[in-house]
């Protein structure tokens, strides 16, 4: 049997997330916050009332009675050892996204060269030593906020970023793709801006993948309305449309176009010009993401755009929704792109839209020059929109147009001899 061997990188690895851990720890310990613990009348299998500020199909509330069945000090401890575990694995699926979307296409080799044999040997290493850079990078992503707070809140977003990412990224011709996205847009409305992505993608096992996640969300609706008939009725007919159930929108900790309007126009109610612009960038951010995948082949960017066009149009995307930063940064750092990254990493770690006034409606009274400190994950979110659209309309790279030439290289002949036979 052979065993990792322990390197200075490893051991820097482990002692980094170690350090992360134990600051996180003596960080809560001095601001206690207590996760969410739907109890009592919140939750309920046989009698369905939700509190005023909840926003989630009855579906949700029947996959989470099992939590009320825990002791609430264990819950707690669960819940947060779960997240971390769930940050383990996001980060893992982000570097495995941007990693296999952003590999080179393999220059075709002529025929009668064979195909050397040590090509194959590193993949046996790879998913051992991959862990190490991993493990720094959980230590590093529980420091952005949006992590963090989900963490130390008990909020279930990296659980569904990381089914809706595993989904979207598995193979076109997988059995049941698309299955697990609709059940999670049972559970949170926003993700299901990508059934629509799938729809429009523009390749029959995409459509059908979307269609097969369109008829997973009807079954927990029905499913919904089967335990639960009344409160279906109620939710699907009236309160689903209530868009400011779910919160005061205006709050800074709202980081949606919403929160951006209400806070820039000084009033609790954006009316038609929020409206207005929801529809222009779910309609722009589709078509955008289509671009991106049948136009440029970017399907990361692709899901990156549904992803940043649903948390811009919901009514409410609280700042721990925003934990699609992870793959984000992942993609920024398979392309290379080291300062937007690091630049994107400091919005989601500086906090900003804490340091500016908001406190009983403090937030409605900001100066100019405050706007963009009260809303950086929403203006950020409209910057990446409008790179994406950028390079989808930028003329060809120098570096394709190298990669393409090396590919031809290697088929034009060096003379006219055999050539044609081989062709």
């Amino acid at each position: 049997m052979t065993y990792p061997t322990v390197t200075v990188r490893s051991l820097l690895a482990v002692g980094a997330l170690a350090l992360s851990l134990t600051a996180l720890a003596v960080f809560a310990a001095l601001c206690p916050a207590a996760p969410f613990v739907p109890t009592g009348p919140t939750v309920s299998f046989t009698e369905y009332v939700q509190p005023a500020s909840a926003a989630s199909p009855p579906f949700a509330a029947i996959l989470f009675v099992p939590v009320t069945w825990l002791p609430v000090a264990t819950l707690k401890a669960v819940v947060v050892v779960g997240n971390v575990l769930l940050l383990v694995l996001l980060v893992r699926l982000s570097w495995r996204f941007a990693a296999h979307r952003h590999a080179p296409t393999p220059v075709p080799t002529p025929a009668l060269v064979p195909t050397p044999v040590r090509l194959s040997l590193p993949s046996v290493a790879v998913p051992v030593l991959s862990w190490f850079p991993v493990l720094l990078c959980v230590a590093v992503a529980l420091w952005l906020e949006p992590v963090l707070r989900t963490v130390l809140f008990g909020e279930i977003g990296l659980a569904l970023t990381c089914v809706v990412l595993w989904d979207l990224t598995r193979p076109d011709h997988a059995l049941g793709k698309g299955f697990a996205l609709g059940v999670v847009a049972g559970v949170e409305l926003a993700p299901a801006l990508f059934i629509a992505y799938l729809l429009l993608a523009g390749r029959p096992d995409a459509v059908r993948a979307g269609l097969t996640a369109l008829g997973s969300l009807v079954g927990t609706m029905l499913l919904g309305a089967l335990v639960l008939p009344g409160a279906s009725l109620d939710f699907w007919t009236l309160r689903v449309f209530e868009t400011g159930r779910a919160g005061e929108g205006w709050t800074t900790d709202n980081q949606s176009l919403q929160g951006l309007f209400a806070r820039a126009l000084h009033t609790t109610e954006p009316g038609v010009g929020w409206a207005v612009a929801c529809v222009v960038i779910t309609f722009a951010g589709l078509w955008l993401a289509r671009r991106a995948v049948v136009r440029k082949g970017l399907e990361t960017w692709g899901i990156l755009v549904t992803a940043l066009t649903a948390l811009l149009v919901s009514p409410v995307s609280w700042s721990h929704h925003w934990v699609w930063c992870v793959p984000l940064l992942a993609v920024l750092l398979a392309e290379g792109r080291w300062r937007t990254a690091a630049a994107v990493a400091l919005v989601f770690a500086a906090r900003t839209f804490r340091l500016v006034p908001h406190e009983g409606g403090a937030e409605l009274r900001l100066p100019w020059w405050q706007q963009p400190l009260a809303s950086p994950y929403a203006l950020l979110g409209l910057a990446l929109l409008a790179y994406v659209a950028y390079r989808c309309h930028a003329p060809r790279t120098r570096t394709a147009t190298r990669q393409r030439a090396t590919a031809l290289a290697g088929q034009l002949p060096a003379s006219n001899s055999s050539a044609s036979t081989i062709r």
